[in-house]
């Protein structure tokens, strides 16, 4: 993937704040995402296929669930970019209400990894 279409696919804001969630945890449910982004499943599971069709994200199958976490593999300089962005001050305060609602979520799912 070309640096232009990483970009492209991290111009919205869904994606990016289930990426940032999705590697700050290393492995989440659709459902999981669902809550911590106020947003609708179908809207969250559309978003996370478009990542994962382009190699961004892999899905993990374990009974009714589907958990997604980063694809191994990626080329260095995604990798930094994203570990980049997780590492910033993102996450303490314009999507702490993300990071929030999914510590709030009773019996989470766990994923077998």
């Amino acid at each position: 993937m070309l640096p232009h279409q990483f970009f492209k696919l991290l111009s919205d804001e869904t994606r990016v704040r289930s990426l940032m969630l999705i590697v700050r945890e290393e492995c989440l449910s659709v459902g999981e995402l669902t809550e911590a982004l106020q947003e609708s499943q179908p809207k969250v599971s559309r978003h996370l296929a478009q990542l994962r069709t382009n190699g961004i994200l892999v899905d993990v199958r374990q009974g009714q669930w589907v958990f997604y976490r980063l694809a191994s593999g990626l080329p260095g300089w995604m990798n930094k970019l994203i570990d980049d962005l997780v590492a910033s001050n993102c996450l303490k305060t314009e999507y702490q209400q993300d990071l929030e609602r999914l510590h709030a979520i009773q019996a989470r799912p766990v994923c077998c990894q």
